[in-house]
């Protein structure tokens, strides 16, 4: 047993107590964003199971075994290949699979970024259970001092991340303070979900959240217009819209321009945060928006 002050020792986003004698050496990633950020700070090597969404690094992910999805995991599978750390997330993740895991007796870290500074402070963590040393605290150093101030000037920016009913987010999610870091305004920052659905669209009173989560408000087109976006943003993911989407949108008569643009640049945190900041404020130069 390695000494005390040798073992990694730090909390997760359950406010768990994750300790490791010795830095991971086979990781499970249960986060297509975690387990581009693993490759990319300690190698492909590191991995040793992924879920059917990781599909970064394209070409060398795919030598990684599949053990089902972000929310179908196959827990059997997960404790055959023996890991020893399991990085999973408390939103993306089944909170029942990632249960099942921890009463296993597997190492598992339940990462949950809310903002810029918190996906670096997940890095931190990562290069700390991985083990990665100066080299690896440096490195995230770099991406850090690589996200610049936002432009003084800001663009009212609408993005949905569903339709059918038309679904968001609010000011409380990774991918707001993203646009804001982009030089981007969410115009639905200030607006929480409301239930029950009826509610939500405006067509009934709203009862009592209670624990759920209201940070994905669903709303109608009339509010969505009724907000004045600037610009409007379709991902292709965690729903792919696609070129019909762009020319519906188009049709509801805005003063702004709509566009694609990558789901991964908005809601993978990690290494991927600083050069989509880059990316997003780049899209938003070229469309006169900023």
């Amino acid at each position: 047993m390695p000494p005390f002050e040798s073992m990694i020792r730090l909390h997760d986003a359950l406010g768990r107590e994750l300790t490791l004698a010795r830095p991971a050496r086979r990781v499970v990633s249960l986060v297509p964003s975690e387990t581009e950020s693993v490759a990319a700070l300690a190698g492909v090597e590191r991995l040793v199971g992924r879920t059917s969404y990781c599909e970064e690094p394209a070409g060398a992910i795919a030598r990684v075994p599949v053990i089902g999805g972000t929310k179908s995991v196959d827990v059997d599978a997960v404790l055959a290949l023996a890991p020893e750390l399991v990085l999973a997330n408390q939103e993306e993740n089944g909170e029942r699979d990632v249960a099942r895991l921890i009463d296993a007796g597997l190492s598992v870290h339940v990462s949950f970024p809310r903002s810029v500074a918190g996906s670096i402070a997940y890095l931190r963590a990562l290069v700390a259970l991985l083990g990665l040393g100066a080299e690896g605290e440096a490195r995230v150093a770099a991406l850090e001092a690589a996200i610049v101030p936002p432009p003084a000037s800001s663009r009212r920016v609408f993005v949905p991340i569903w339709r059918d009913p038309w679904m968001t987010f609010d000011a409380r999610t990774y991918a707001s303070d993203l646009l804001g870091h982009a030089g981007a305004t969410n115009i639905f920052a200030d607006r929480a979900r409301r239930y029950p659905l009826a509610a939500d669209l405006g067509e009934a009173p709203s009862r009592d959240a209670g624990d759920r989560d209201t940070r994905y408000p669903r709303t109608r087109i009339e509010e969505i217009v009724s907000r004045s976006p600037q610009l409007v943003l379709l991902p292709d993911e965690p729903y792919a819209f696609g070129d019909a989407d762009v020319a519906h949108v188009e049709a509801w008569g805005l003063d702004a321009a709509v566009e694609r643009v990558s789901g991964k640049d908005l809601f993978w945190y990690g290494v991927r945060t600083a050069g989509a900041i880059e990316r997003l404020r780049a899209r938003l130069e070229r469309t006169g928006s900023l």
